[in-house]
């Protein structure tokens, strides 16, 4: 297999946070150099450890090189500064000046190389008040605003599955990392990169301020103290075999299920056909639905669900997705050596390229595994010399046919920096974003996700509409498209067929669940896939399987866009030494399944090892989320090893713990966890969360209190760092806040913040300018319903007043 990112050079200096992108990276093909200190990185003792592997650190090193390099010796930086001038990026996660203590950092190693992209991610940056605080996977999931919408109403939050967090940050990492190298590709110009693991949590993994986010306009009275009733939203059914989610949200879904129950006379009134009147009903319409579903197995309610039109998937355990016949028929499951002499199930990888998957190829390496090997010189792809000024992706062109969260924050991804993206949109099957705006002249959604864009208002269902997209494709570089497998096919446009008009263009495909497998054709949305990855199941509380609480989410739509976004970016980057595009699928499944491997590969080595942990780090003790001072108030605190342990004891004001025999090692805290929690538990309950959580974070315990989306905006740390931009629209009321950049780049501006289109309000502008149509031509099309601008275009208002 040829992969996009041959021949590109990656030096990888991670040790936790981060180390998913290099693993991405080289899953596309880089050559990704693992480097590590003398002894192994700590990541190489990261739990959960199987046979002495660590199953995360071999997950997220698989196809890397290893070698070790000892910073605090000559030798070793001087080994450094020669592969980095023959490198093209380096990811490293040391704390903020580690590099620059040891006469290594960006700035004097980028002296040298001036073309290298260094990429920095720490925990909050390189800058601002928490730099030198711990981030934790439950620090980011608090203090982001995710651990407030997660949890029933009147218990405790709840903090989501492990493992999202890293990976959604590496995801981050590579796109940045690529955009960088994209630019240098075109100017020669290197970068030096600061991500904020914080900032990619608060933006991209599930954000209140973006695309169907919870936070429409962060009103602090949109978010009453305790957790949002969202078990109903996506509701789940006991059935045979198990349990089983269903996903109402069309009107004709809603038809499918009451003509399923028999269309029993209390729901045949046409208010049931909008969600807020199910869900004020759930309490009365839930039971018919169960006594429907009780006798039937999981299999037979999506079958019959299918045929209907109603979303159903079953609610699988981490012990049924490895056994499923979909994931394995469609590569997303692959048996692998993972360590020396272990093999075990793992997901293969994120996407697939040209048909084939871009995954798992080799094992991750032992320490200094390939400290022989003479990494000579590469034949790199050249250097431009074009305006260092310009927009990273300035000069492609973008044909998106994506729809709703997935579609609408892929293509802003190109959108944001400086890609021509023209959204295709077709007014009998409008955009589900623009029908979410709730009585608003605008829905938020699409201020958030379209901006930067132009939107062509075209019926590709017709001849003539057709001929135009493809004339389009002529000149385009990317189509991307999120419908149904076989649907861009079925309209003309499959792969093949576009790149007989242009051999150059990239096309990206994604569907929830691909279009190889038993699965292809099931309907999808993200609580489905959620359900049927093993996410759900153990994204609830431990004593209660039926009350998921993953129900307030969309992930995950943004995070599988972003992974979508850093495959197209690759192909386009292979396009410089091909002259030739390619095809890119993204189940969204798969981006599930990645990002809870750990829990999978751990669960295949040791059948019933994991279960649903709720607030307890399997781990690590004392940990959990506690509550504090006032009404509804919570810290998270973990203590992972026995210097965070002493640090804890002293902040307390319990140095006596240091002495006590059933707290001497992690192990013992471990055995005497209720007892270690309590402690911690007693010392928070009179204190101010974020008070506490600063108390701790400087001493070196990791903590964060827990943050509600309307506190991001005012956040000092954010603040601080200008995380948030504003976007406004002709018919929103006011601004909104949004995401101000995928990272700090010191070289590459942050996008600007165009108003999104009106549906086909560039119709007339990219006809003429693209097509070469003048107004009579275009005002022929429009009459005919070809072409679709807006109410205000000179065509429509000739007909109007004619008729």
């Amino acid at each position: 297999m040829t992969l996009p990112l041959r021949g590109v050079r990656v030096l990888d200096l991670t040790d936790g946070l981060g180390e998913s992108a290099g693993r991405y990276l080289a899953d596309l093909g880089a050559e990704v150099i693992r480097v590590e200190v003398p002894g192994g990185s700590r990541s190489r003792s990261a739990e959960p450890v199987v046979d002495g592997v660590s199953i995360p650190f071999a997950l997220r090193n698989a196809n890397k090189l290893g070698i070790v390099l000892d910073l605090d010796e000559d030798a070793g930086r001087t080994r450094l500064r020669e592969l980095a001038s023959d490198a093209d990026i380096l990811i490293e996660s040391h704390r903020p000046g580690w590099f620059a203590e040891r006469g290594s950092g960006p700035d004097e190693i980028r002296a040298l190389a001036p073309e290298l992209v260094w990429v920095s991610v720490t925990g909050f940056g390189q800058t601002g008040p928490y730099r030198d605080w711990t981030a934790t996977e439950q620090v980011l999931y608090a203090l982001s605003g995710v651990l407030s919408r997660s949890g029933a109403p009147g218990a405790a939050p709840l903090l989501p599955p492990a493992g999202l967090v890293e990976e959604s940050v590496g995801a981050h990492v590579a796109w940045a990392a690529l955009l960088a190298y994209h630019r240098r590709l075109a100017s020669g110009r290197g970068d030096t990169v600061d991500l904020s693991a914080f900032e990619a949590i608060v933006h991209g993994f599930d954000p209140g301020f973006g695309a169907q986010g919870s936070a429409a306009a962060g009103r602090s009275e949109d978010f009453p103290r305790g957790r949002p009733d969202a078990a109903n939203f996506y509701p789940v059914f006991p059935c045979k075999d198990g349990h089983v989610r269903i996903c109402l949200l069309a009107k004709r879904q809603w038809r499918g299920m009451f003509e399923w129950l028999g269309e029993p006379a209390e729901f045949a009134d046409p208010a049931y056909d909008t969600i807020p009147a199910r869900f004020a009903a759930a309490d009365t319409l839930h039971p018919l639905i169960e006594k429907l579903f009780a006798s039937h197995t999981q299999a037979e309610l999506v079958a019959e669900g299918s045929r209907r039109g109603v979303p159903v998937g079953g609610v699988h355990t981490l012990s049924e997705v490895l056994t499923t016949e979909h994931f394995a028929a469609s590569g997303s499951l692959v048996d692998a050596e993972i360590a020396p002499g272990l093999r075990a199930r793992v997901p293969s990888g994120y996407v697939s390229v040209a048909g084939e998957r871009a995954g798992v190829r080799t094992r991750a390496p032992r320490p200094g595994e390939h400290d022989d090997r003479m990494f000579g010189p590469r034949e790199p792809l050249p250097a431009g010399t074009g305006d260092p000024s310009a927009a990273p992706l300035a000069g492609l062109r973008v044909l998106d046919l994506g729809v709703i969260v997935f579609g609408a924050e892929l293509s802003r991804q190109f959108a944001d920096y400086g890609a021509d993206v023209v959204k295709i949109e077709n007014a009998n099957f409008p955009d589900g974003l623009r029908q979410s705006k709730r009585g608003a002249a605008l829905a938020a959604s699409v201020a958030w996700g379209h901006r930067n864009k132009r939107s062509l208002g075209i019926d590709l269902r017709s001849p003539e509409g057709a001929d135009m997209f493809r004339r389009l494709v002529a000149d385009a570089d990317v189509v991307l498209a999120n419908f149904k497998p076989g649907t861009l096919a079925s309209m003309g446009f499959s792969y093949d067929s576009l790149a007989e008009i242009n051999p150059r263009i990239v096309v990206s495909e994604s569907s929830s669940f691909g279009s190889t497998g038993p699965w292809r054709s099931r309907l999808g949305y993200g609580p489905l896939v959620r359900a049927s990855c093993g996410v759900s199941a153990l994204w609830r509380y431990p004593d209660n399987a039926e009350l998921l609480c993953d129900g307030q989410t969309v992930y995950p739509d943004h995070i599988a866009a972003h992974v979508a976004a850093v495959a197209v970016l690759s192909a386009l980057i292979d396009r410089r030494r091909t002259g030739r595009g390619t095809n890119i699928e993204v189940a969204q499944a798969d981006t599930a399944l990645v990002q809870l491997g750990t829990q999978l590969v751990t669960e295949g080595l040791r059948p019933g090892a994991i279960t649903a942990p709720g607030n307890t780090d399997p781990y690590a003790a004392p940990s959990g989320v506690y509550a504090c001072s006032g009404d509804d108030e919570w810290c998270v605190v973990t203590v992972r090893d026995d210097d965070e342990w002493a640090a804890l004891c002293t902040v307390l004001d319990r140095r006596d713990l240091l002495e006590d025999d059933r707290f001497a090692t992690g192990a013992l805290r471990l055995t005497h966890r209720a007892e270690a929690d309590a402690v911690v538990a007693e010392w928070l309950r009179d204190r101010d969360p974020r008070a506490a959580a600063a108390t701790l974070q400087a001493a070196g315990v990791p903590a964060g209190a827990m943050v509600r989306l309307p506190e991001l905006l005012t956040d000092p740390h954010l603040t601080a760092r200008r995380t948030y931009t504003t976007i406004g629209h002709d018919l929103l009321a006011a601004d909104l806040p949004a995401t101000a950049r995928v990272a700090v780049f010191d070289e590459i501006a942050d996008p600007p913040a165009r108003q999104a289109p009106l549906a086909g309000e560039q119709t007339r502008q990219i006809c003429t300018e693209l097509l070469g149509l003048d107004d009579t031509e275009v005002d022929e099309l429009v009459r005919s319903g070809v072409l679709q601008p807006p109410a205000t275009d000179p065509a429509l208002r000739s007909a109007v007043t004619a008729g």
